[in-house]
């Protein structure tokens, strides 16, 4: 009996001790956080950011960050979220991600026939991969792995985005060991769906359209948005006004636009 009654005398400075603890040390929070919690897309991508969409709220609410900064979030989505917190509603910007090369199988040059794990990464770093460019998407689908939106895929060897999934989180981005995917503004409509910086007579050999920096596009393009630099043509995303005449006069087909690209 003295055992049971020392135990029941224990549990209870314990627990008013523990009661003790938790009112000194509370520390109050916001109840507006969870819900904005809530009307976040709950991706976790750390597109804005921040470590995942619980931080984020966080940051909403203490007046850090807008809703426009998380890229994932639908116009919608972010209105509503303003108008909760009682903030003025700021458009942002919508970008998707955009793969630089278009050299499908039938198309690009295959030197030698891989054997291995099956991933970018231990490709590239294997004699710099089995096709003929060096620039070029290895095709073995990092970028689709880490995508949680299944917004690209990978199709005849080259990773395509799925522009209507796309949020522009970015994560295919930082995957891709080879740098060749970018996060373009929702408004453009021509690219260049090449990355190589090799002189033009040595990237006719291993692709068939890849950009060989003849400078037609350049000399065609009436804002001057498009310039060649190292060997490869670069579109000014902000001067360019996608009227495709660089489209037109590429001889290789490397430079697209949205309804011609495959």
């Amino acid at each position: 009996m003295v055992s049971v009654v020392v135990l029941v005398l224990l549990g209870i400075i314990f627990a008013f001790l523990l009661f003790l603890v938790s009112k000194i040390f509370y520390v109050p929070v916001d109840e507006r956080i969870a819900r904005v919690e809530e009307m976040l897309p709950g991706a976790n991508c750390g597109a804005c950011g921040c470590a995942g969409c619980a931080d984020f709220a966080v940051k909403l609410v203490k007046g850090e960050l807008v809703p426009a900064n998380c890229p994932v979030s639908s116009e919608e989505r972010r209105k509503k979220i303003a108008e909760f917190l009682g903030i003025a509603h700021q458009e942002g910007d919508r970008f998707y991600a955009f793969v630089h090369c278009g050299g499908v199988l039938d198309k690009a040059v295959q030197r030698a026939e891989y054997h291995g794990v099956k991933d970018c990464l231990s490709v590239d770093m294997l004699l710099k991969g089995d096709k003929g460019c060096v620039f070029g998407c290895l095709g073995y689908g990092d970028c689709v792995r880490v995508c949680p939106f299944d917004a690209i895929h990978i199709i005849d060897g080259v990773a395509v985005v799925d522009r209507d999934r796309c949020t522009g989180c970015g994560k295919c981005v930082s995957a891709c060991p080879r740098g060749i995917i970018e996060l373009v503004p929702m408004k453009q409509r021509v690219f260049v769906r090449c990355w190589s910086t090799d002189l033009g007579k040595d990237v006719m050999p291993v692709c068939k359209v890849g950009c060989i920096a003849c400078r037609r596009c350049e000399k065609e393009c009436p804002v001057g948005a498009i310039v060649v630099t190292d060997n490869l043509a670069r579109i000014d995303y902000e001067k360019c006004i996608n009227c495709g005449k660089c489209v037109k006069v590429c001889p290789t087909k490397a430079i697209i636009t949205l309804d011609s690209s495959s």
